[in-house]
């Protein structure tokens, strides 16, 4: 049996066995009711996702429920270098305990989660969480890139729930004044 997630307050159920997620395909047009309500977010949905796919520079997800998108992710390579820390000792810090082979990498790769957004009369469902489990074992299922990390340039509001998620911050004192960088670890899987 397929769950069945609840948000009271507003009153939306989720039928899981109506729920899909699927690369959004070449051409693939995006009914304009999908609102997360943050302009930047929808208009990448409605009207720039399709740009990055052709360029090759991200790749976009879709969830629906029966035909309506309830949420959308994009997906682009990513890494996690010397160049995103203070110095180089605190990226062997960072490096020391994660990798038991030691070959000392300067970077090493991950996924970058581009764009999350869930439409708001869906908000509070916990569907945030049940795509950012999909993400998780997409990339440690038979390791699709070689990827060690997901990352995330987080929104400074959407932090609680990236942290939720067990992601960390990657840069605790970055002075970035809209984002915040944060990984999660797949081994830790």
């Amino acid at each position: 049996r397929q769950p069945i997630l609840n948000d009271w307050i507003i009153g939306v159920q989720i039928d899981f066995s109506k729920f899909r997620i699927s690369r959004m395909e070449e051409g693939e047009k995006i009914e304009e009711s999908f609102n997360c309500g943050d302009a930047d977010l929808n208009d990448f949905i409605l009207h720039e996702a399709s740009f990055y796919r052709e360029a090759l520079l991200a790749v976009s997800y879709i969830a629906k429920v029966d035909d309506r998108i309830i949420a959308y992710f994009s997906l682009a390579n990513d890494r996690v270098s010397l160049g995103d820390f203070e110095n180089k000792t605190e990226f062997n810090r960072f490096r020391k305990h994660r990798f038991v082979n030691d070959k000392r990498l300067k970077s090493c790769p991950a996924v970058k989660i581009c764009r999350f957004a869930v439409d708001v009369a869906y908000s509070g469902t916990g569907i945030g969480t049940v795509l950012m489990d999909f993400i998780k074992d997409y990339f440690i299922e038979n390791n699709k890139t070689g990827c060690h990390f997901i990352t995330v340039d987080a929104y400074l509001n959407a932090i609680p729930f990236y942290e939720k998620n067990n992601f960390s911050l990657l840069l605790p004192n970055d002075d970035d004044k809209h984002t915040r960088l944060l990984y999660y670890d797949l081994k830790e899987e």
